[in-house]
């Protein structure tokens, strides 16, 4: 499988971040997280819907990461 980076906007004890971590981990992704509360934009962005994880520039997903959704953008890249 070749490598595929990923953003991951999350914060500290968000379940649901430390599970689309490991989604995205589990499939090969190369992961950046950024801690929204850090910086206040991104914290008004994203704070009702993290995680949100870009992929390719765009944010693919918010919430709760769709495997099926994943598995396919994957296959459309390889």
């Amino acid at each position: 499988m070749s490598s595929f980076s990923a953003i991951l906007y999350s914060r500290n004890d968000c379940p649901l971040c430390d599970e689309a971590y490991e989604i995205l981990d589990m499939y090969g992704f190369s992961i950046e997280t950024i801690d929204i509360s850090q910086d206040s934009e991104l914290l008004d962005k994203y704070e009702m819907c993290i995680p949100v994880i870009e992929i390719d520039g765009k944010v693919r997903f918010r919430g709760k990461i769709n495997e099926v959704l994943l598995r396919r953008l994957l296959g459309s890249r390889s």
